[in-house]
């Protein structure tokens, strides 16, 4: 059974007046940040799973359900805060049944750079492991533990062996982050570069979304 993460930040408004954001959980620190930043009080958050990483194929119904979910509520305004993540184009299926719109790109890690940004080093960054501050935060928790490294550090040749490069994609400007990119590096034995993005396409794209809510 999925589990939907809700926000505890949404008011007493009627939702037919808000906009929603159903997102990945990978995504919400960055997107209540980007709400602050830009003073989108009528904006609304729900995640799915972060998890779901791991797990594209339990987006699209994870999504389908929330979204009908959401209407049923009151909501007329939804904005899916994922790009494609791997679920193939079923994540369009989705919301073309829906009418809404998601986020553009085929994941985080590209419109974190910004599409036409992502675009140009797409082909360079083949061979690369990328990393986000939240991947950072849950460096064990995503990585070390599920694939059983800390336990079985042999296996890091197995996981990690055809990449070249660790980039690390950094939405903010924190020391302590930027250490655990650089030791994962090292752990992995990859060529580390540190990418300063800050929230790329989030923002324009969230900054659209609630700006057509009636």
């Amino acid at each position: 059974m999925t589990k939907v993460q809700k926000a505890t930040n949404t008011p007493a408004d009627k939702p037919a007046d808000r906009l929603l954001v159903i997102a990945c959980g990978m995504l919400a620190r960055e997107i209540l940040a980007v709400k602050e930043e830009l003073g989108l009080d009528h904006l609304d958050l729900t995640c799915l799973p972060a998890e779901f990483h791991f797990y594209p194929d339990r987006i699209a119904p994870a999504m389908d359900k929330a979204i009908s979910e959401a209407k049923a509520r009151g909501y007329r305004d939804i904005f899916v805060g994922y790009a494609d993540c791997g679920t193939g184009g079923m994540l369009d299926t989705v919301i073309e049944k829906h009418g809404v719109e998601r986020m553009a790109g085929p994941h985080c890690f590209a419109f974190y750079q910004g599409m036409e940004a992502y675009r140009k080093v797409a082909d360079d960054d083949m061979m690369s492991f990328y990393m986000t501050d939240f991947l950072c935060r849950q460096f064990d928790a995503f990585f070390m533990k599920p694939l059983g490294l800390d336990k079985h550090p042999e296996l890091i040749a197995d996981y990690f062996g055809n990449y070249e490069k660790l980039i690390y994609l950094a939405q903010t400007d924190d020391p302590e982050l930027d250490k655990v990119a650089e030791d994962a590096a090292k752990l992995l034995g990859l060529v580390y570069e540190r990418r300063p993005t800050g929230y790329g396409d989030l923002v324009g794209g969230l900054a659209r979304a609630a700006g057509s809510v009636a």
